[in-house]
């Protein structure tokens, strides 16, 4: 079985190649042009996100063309698909792979919605990428996907609302009070419907890695987790919720990421978050 993704998946490279992971793209409009968000550094990006005040640039998913050709070819060689995404509340990513498997009427692709995305999605990848390669049953492997969708958190803050108020992404009003409060919110992607969930608000960056080491905390006690810190050009607030969460937390494994560029479009180089889990739902 081979496992098809996205790049929201903030799946490093070397984790790509060793894993056979194939990777759809997603693209960053800028002014001049398209650009495969896979193919700019997170700092290249984010230095030329910060000469564009007071636009942004936009982003788009893969065409279903991209997925019809990927599935095509691995359905020649007569091997199963496991196509694993980010979240379809956050994304059209999904429906365009679905509408490229119907392009080539293959009932060999088998689709899973993440309900999340960056460290979360990534989680579900590597999961299904080693029990693959440990034999596992199909059914068990998407059991197993299930229970990291209900047990991963996904959360974050951000240093400024500016860049969701460029992208229309929150009124101008709202950001305006936010920006005057000093107001950092915290966003964890919900469960239920993989939707972006604002659960708090705090003064400080430093009070907001403080809220979300709390929210962490209540939610996985004393249970063994994985920790992935995510940030797009913050590596200070990184470190210090790395910190942070090393005392709070019972960490099994605990590492610091960059956010894909296609993903920090809106929210800033300000950035920093972490996706968990119960380390034991990645072991094989």
């Amino acid at each position: 079985m081979k496992i098809v993704t996205d790049c929201a998946a903030d799946i490093p490279l070397d984790e790509i190649k060793a894993l056979d992971l194939t990777v759809a793209p997603l693209f960053i409009q800028f002014p001049e042009g398209e650009v495969d968000s896979r193919e700019i550094s997170a700092d290249d990006f984010y230095d030329r996100l910060k000469r564009m005040v007071p636009k942004i640039p936009t982003t788009s998913m893969p065409a279903s063309g991209i997925f019809s050709d990927i599935y095509k070819s691995i359905a020649e060689k007569g091997e199963e698909v496991l196509s694993i995404h980010i979240s379809s509340g956050l994304s059209g990513t999904l429906n365009s792979a679905r509408q490229g498997a119907a392009q080539i009427k293959s009932n060999m692709v088998n689709f899973v919605d993440t309900l999340t995305l960056s460290g979360g999605e990534r989680f579900q990848v590597l999961a299904a990428a080693q029990a693959i390669r440990a034999g596992w049953e199909k059914e068990k492997i998407l059991e197993r996907l299930q229970q990291l969708r209900d047990k991963t958190e996904v959360i974050y803050t951000l240093d400024t609302l500016e860049y969701l108020r460029r992208g229309g992404r929150i009124g101008r009003v709202q950001a305006l009070a936010g920006a005057l409060l000093n107001l950092k919110p915290i966003i964890n992607v919900d469960h239920k419907d993989g939707k972006y969930s604002t659960i708090g608000k705090a003064r400080t960056i430093n009070k907001a890695i403080e809220a979300i080491a709390d929210h962490l905390e209540k939610e996985y006690a004393q249970t063994a987790v994985q920790v992935t810190i995510l940030h797009g050009q913050f590596a200070d607030q990184a470190q210090v919720l790395k910190d942070v969460l090393s005392k709070r937390l019972n960490v099994a494994m605990i590492e610091v990421m960059r956010i894909s560029p296609v993903l920090g479009v809106h929210t800033g180089p300000g950035i920093v978050g972490a996706a968990v889990c119960p380390a034991s739902l990645l072991a094989v």
